[in-house]
């Protein structure tokens, strides 16, 4: 195993348990405990996690970003569930705009019986896994990747992204909150999504239950500025009330 998966496998197990052992990854990985602390020095010194006496933590921070790969295998159950309800929003020959979010690509599995699909996203992942659908009219933003994300971001793909009008499109986000509505972890990936969300119709913002309540860096738009929001259960008696108040469908 090459260090870098050595390193991926330990993020996806911080992110699943919260902490990792020296010790244990030793003997999981068959290398040297010392070996170990270099990784998860390495992945202190980028922020992700935290080191402790004998191992280290998931970094909590809601503006901090895991690489893709790390991503894509946290809470899936949940990630799925809400993509499940995403597709039933989408039908035969719309135009939609999809982020890169890790939920977003499982939207992608649940539309493939769809026909005629016209996708625009900056998601390098999304295009791969759609790869072979040849009658669907699939469009790049293009712009600069973001590194470990498999993303596109930039002015490029700001500028690409709003040339086109789309019947629906979906984001995710890190933190929604009443009063700082919806945020993310940096500028970039924020700018994107507003883009995207500007040229819909149908703004859909996807995000699972443990975003509530939650502020990351960035604020992206007030919650009045989707259209709907889809989660994975229901939320609290005050933010039904509070979507209730601003017009926005909450599917859960």
């Amino acid at each position: 195993m090459l260090a870098i998966e050595r390193r991926n496998a330990i993020l996806a197990k911080l992110n699943a348990e919260g902490k990792v052992i020296v010790a244990d990854l030793s003997r999981e990985f068959d290398v040297t405990e010392e070996t170990i602390r270099r990784d998860l020095e390495k992945l202190d010194k980028e922020g992700i996690a935290k080191k402790t006496y004998g191992g280290a933590v998931i970094n909590q921070s809601l503006n901090t970003d895991l690489p893709f790969n790390v991503r894509k295998r946290a809470n899936v159950e949940l990630k799925q569930n809400i993509a499940a309800k995403i597709a039933e929003l989408i039908g035969d020959g719309d135009y939609i705009m999809l982020d890169s979010s890790s939920t977003a690509k499982f939207v992608t599995k649940y539309i493939k019986d769809r026909k005629n699909i016209t996708l625009i996203t900056n998601s390098v992942e999304i295009m791969f896994e759609l790869a072979d659908k040849e009658d669907w009219n699939i469009l790049s933003t293009g712009g600069t990747l973001k590194k470990g994300a498999l993303s596109l971001v930039g002015s490029s793909a700001e500028k690409m992204i709003r040339g086109f009008h789309v019947d629906l499109a979906v984001c995710s986000s890190k933190g929604l909150d009443i009063k700082m509505g919806i945020t993310d972890s940096n500028e970039k990936d924020s700018e994107i999504k507003r883009a995207i969300f500007a040229a819909a119709e149908k703004k859909v913002l996807a995000i699972d239950s443990t975003k509530f309540d939650k502020i990351s860096f960035v604020r992206v738009l007030d919650v009045n500025e989707v259209d709907v929001v889809v989660t994975d259960q229901k939320p609290s008696e005050r933010w039904v009330e509070h979507f209730k108040n601003n017009n926005v469908e909450l599917i859960y």
